[in-house]
């Protein structure tokens, strides 16, 4: 029995979903690590608490932000909206960006009080933090190169309602992250 066309497009976009999951979870186990090890070594002499830098406070909100603009990106192009789905996309981009800015100035802030990530006045609790947020900030970079992979098919004429597999790729990517970011901004803050 042969494929029709369809249910063979259908197989190909379960199958592109379904890596993408395997490559989240494998994410989480990352990160589930990381906060794990986070917990354990908050029981050291040496460990200190922080105030979490207000950078960070106003990159949750932009990251956020950017996860409504690439979903309404999502609905604009089920509609054939082009123009709204540019700008969104665009939008989406912009604010993926700014998030990587502010959480350089929370770096900047952090560096400013005296917390290091390495050398002699550095502390296990500000390489910890260090740590958390570059492994955030390297899987964030993979999310700005698939936004810029869905604004160049989208421009490629890729992209019309019915048609949206890579964009809702790139969706559940982004927020996925935002997502993951979420998570490690509340452990963050609450377990200093």
């Amino acid at each position: 029995m042969q494929m029709t066309f369809q249910e063979h497009k259908d197989k190909n976009a379960r199958s592109k979903k379904l890596l993408l999951w395997f490559a989240m979870i494998s994410m989480i186990m990352v990160f589930a690590g990381l906060t794990s090890a986070y917990v354990v070594s908050k029981s050291r002499a040496d460990w200190k608490s922080f105030e979490m830098p207000s950078a960070f406070i106003f990159s949750t909100a932009v990251i956020l932000l950017s996860s409504l603009t690439f979903h309404l990106a999502k609905k604009a192009i089920e509609k054939d909206k082009r123009n709204t789905t540019t700008w969104l996309l665009l939008s989406t981009l912009a604010l993926g960006v700014l998030f990587v800015i502010l959480q350089f100035e929370g770096f900047k802030e952090l560096i400013k009080i005296g917390l290091y990530p390495t050398g002699p006045t550095s502390t296990v609790t500000t390489s910890f933090l260090y740590v958390v947020v570059v492994v955030h900030l390297t899987h964030l970079a993979g999310g700005l190169i698939s936004i810029l992979v869905v604004i160049y098919n989208h421009f490629k004429q890729k992209y019309k309602s019915g048609q949206t597999l890579g964009l809702e790729l790139g969706a559940m990517f982004w927020h996925f992250l935002d997502f993951l970011w979420l998570y490690l901004f509340l452990f963050l803050y609450f377990f200093k």
